[in-house]
């Protein structure tokens, strides 16, 4: 497991041994089973989780008790509910796994302690950062300016094998559609 995280952070910045044994210090290996919630809306939340194999869902429930997914997580993908863990607050967002999942997860507080200690820890975490901001830019843009459709095609492209992995009315759920409307986009 630690090997893909060493590969993750060098995409951005390379790292001596002695760098990474100091990173890996910082962070803690869990495994989740399938369903299992890992962050629930109204509890702190005190993890960034890097998700080594598995597939998780990130959601918000309106006042309505319907679900809307935000987020899919698959491998090398880092989730949490980015306010309630920067600012150290409740969460909005809950997060539940959706296979068994193997994860390295590390605190704000050793997050923290990482990058005075290991200044290029701090440039990685910005990078990693600024791309999860773009992604979700780019989600909004799409549901605000494509069809459902371009949607689906974009989802597809994103997330390749996700269709297989999870059931039809978690797709529409991320789409904001019905289960039938996605019916028809799947076959057309």
């Amino acid at each position: 497991m630690s090997n893909i995280l060493r590969q993750q952070i060098e995409a951005f910045v390379p790292l001596t041994d002695e760098e990474f044994e100091l990173v890996l210090s910082r962070f803690s290996a869990k495994k989740f089973k399938k369903h299992q919630i890992i962050i629930r809306e109204g509890e702190y939340v005190h993890n960034d989780y890097f998700l080594v194999n598995g597939l998780m869902k990130v959601s918000y429930i309106d006042s309505e008790g319907k679900e809307h997914i935000v987020q899919f997580g698959m491998e090398h993908c880092w989730i949490t509910d980015p306010q309630a863990y920067h600012h150290q607050t409740t969460a909005t967002l809950q997060v539940d796994c959706l296979e068994d999942c193997d994860t390295l997860f590390i605190t704000l507080q050793n997050r923290e302690k990482l990058c005075r200690e290991v200044q290029k820890m701090e440039y990685f975490f910005s990078k990693q950062a600024t791309a999860n901001y773009i992604q979700f830019q780019h989600r909004i843009l799409c549901l605000i300016s494509s069809s459902v459709k371009e949607q689906y095609d974009k989802l597809v492209s994103n997330y390749p094998g996700l269709i297989q992995r999870v059931p039809k009315s978690l797709i529409a759920s991320f789409l904001g559609v019905s289960r039938e409307t996605l019916s028809r986009l799947a076959s057309a």
